[in-house]
C-alpha cells in the first residue's frame, strides 16, 4: 500500500482533531453551555439552540472522522463519490 504524502498529511491532522471536537461535544455536555465565537450557549437559555449547535459539533466529528479514516486507510470513499 503506497501513500501519497498530502493525503497523509491531510488524514493526520484530520484525526488530530478529532479529540479536540470530543473535548469539545464532552465539555458542553457537561457544562451546559457551548462555544459559538466570542460567546457561548447555554442550555438552560434556549435548549433548541444549544442541542442544534451539539448536534452540528457532533456531525463535523462524524465527517471528519469519516475524512480521517478514508485518507489514512485508504478506504476509497473519495473515489466513489
Amino acid at each position: 500500500m503506497t501513500f501519497d504524502r498530502e493525503s497523509l498529511f491531510v488524514g493526520l491532522v484530520a484525526a488530530a482533531l478529532l479529540p479536540l471536537i470530543a473535548w469539545r461535544i464532552m465539555r458542553g455536555l457537561r457544562e451546559g453551555r457551548l462555544p459559538l465565537y466570542r460567546t457561548y450557549i447555554k442550555r438552560g437559555d434556549d435548549v433548541a439552540r444549544f442541542g442544534l449547535l451539539l448536534a452540528l459539533h457532533a456531525l463535523s466529528f462524524l465527517l471528519i472522522g469519516l475524512v480521517a479514516a478514508d485518507l489514512l486507510f485508504n478506504l476509497g470513499i473519495r473515489d466513489s463519490l
